[in-house]
């Protein structure tokens, strides 16, 4: 059994809900001659990834849903191997070279340029003898290109970036690149200008509503646990869509755990928020209320253990400081705006270091420490 998020995922561009704009830009650009390297960028869970996917079906068919796990070999200057996942189908790669930490430069290198040097074969025509004749139409004009998409492309090192540059523009015959990421801050300006940049917003309030409504009516099980009223119905899809800040994909996972969790959900049954969530909000609390060293240590611990369950460093100093910017007006300070203001120069200071250094728990001990000494200064005896 899957989880509603991958169960009810839009396979086909025509089957997106939202950015209607978006689906047919895309639409018109899958089924040209020319397919250009794209930025997809936006917030987490507006549906960059599924967008992606679904031009690739556009573009070649089914056959990008077959994938294979392959793990490539590269050598390192100092002789050690480095192993590499690689998520492929005949016409497409997905990689992460962010995963290599600095050594992402050497995946960039070797495996786009791998790719790029063998001109890649026309599988359509091979899968056109099984197909229907519509099928068969539209894949008639497909490109001899594949398709290598970037996940968390900001998070690559300069380098790396460097050698990209490189590679799009001596390779652009035999390979299209697509790269996502979550902000273009981080992006070289020389990878800005050889790509096509596609914003995908967040959804709207009545957006997500509109995907939640759809899978209720589906899960017919689930739907009986839930109002009949529509207006009860809307306000508990409006509190989930808050609460998720509108990332589709969470908001999906918290209305399947209240399902889970309750046998009847109504407008006052409690949002499921991740477990993670709600420890930084308890390590806020305590870090704006007692400002000591025993406390630091604590949150060190804390912070240790969220990083051992996979949560990113940069997620981790993001919600911390939104945290302690809501947590800050309930204080007895002064200067609340002066306050706030520095938590925000302490945070975007630490974030660049995380993205310099190798150690995260150092930077977001550091940015916690600092937090402690501005509250401290500004603290009403």
């Amino acid at each position: 059994m899957s989880l509603w998020a991958d169960k009810y995922r839009p396979r086909t561009l025509s089957e997106l809900d939202f950015h209607p704009k978006i689906s047919r830009q895309l639409q018109v650009m899958a089924s040209s001659g020319e397919f250009p390297h794209l930025l997809v960028y936006g917030p987490p869970g507006a549906g960059k990834k599924t967008r992606v996917l679904a031009t690739l079906r556009e573009i070649y068919g089914a056959g990008t849903e077959r994938l294979r796990v392959d793990v490539k070999a590269f050598n390192l200057p100092s002789g050690r191997k480095l192993e590499f996942n690689v998520i492929s189908s005949s016409f497409h790669l997905e990689i992460t070279p962010s995963d290599m930490g600095n050594n992402d430069r050497i995946v960039i290198q070797d495996l786009l340029k791998e790719i790029g040097q063998i001109e890649s074969l026309d599988f359509s025509r091979f899968e056109n003898a099984v197909m229907s004749p519509n099928t068969k139409e539209q894949n008639s004009g497909k490109k001899k290109f594949k398709v290598v998409i970037i996940n968390e492309a900001e998070l690559l090192t300069r380098d790396a970036q460097a050698a990209l540059r490189r590679t799009m523009e001596k390779y652009s015959a035999n390979i299209r690149l697509i790269l996502i990421c979550n902000s273009t801050s981080n992006i070289i300006d020389p990878i800005k200008s050889r790509t096509l940049p596609i914003r995908i917003a967040s959804p709207t309030t009545s957006a997500c509503a509109g995907v939640l409504g759809m899978i209720l009516r589906k899960e017919h099980h689930a739907k009986k646990a839930f109002p009949d009223d529509d207006e009860q119905r809307n306000i508990i899809f409006k509190r989930i869509s808050d609460a998720s800040e509108r990332n589709l994909r969470m908001s999906i996972m918290m209305m399947e755990a209240m399902y889970m969790n309750h046998d009847t959900v109504s407008i006052t049954t409690p949002i499921i928020k991740p477990d993670w969530a709600d420890v930084l909000h308890e390590l806020v609390t305590g870090i704006c209320k007692d400002r000591s060293v025993s406390r630091l240590q604590q949150a060190r611990s804390i912070l240790y253990e969220l990083l051992a369950h996979a949560i990113p460093a940069k997620l981790l100093l993001k919600k911390l400081t939104m945290t302690i910017w809501d947590f800050t007006g309930t204080l007895d300070i002064k200067n609340k705006s002066e306050v706030r203001k520095a938590v925000i120069s302490a945070s975007s200071i630490y974030d660049e270091r995380l993205s310099l250094g190798s150690k995260d728990i150092f930077h977001l001990e550091g940015f916690i420490t600092k937090v402690m000494v501005i509250l401290e200064k500004s603290v009403i005896n």
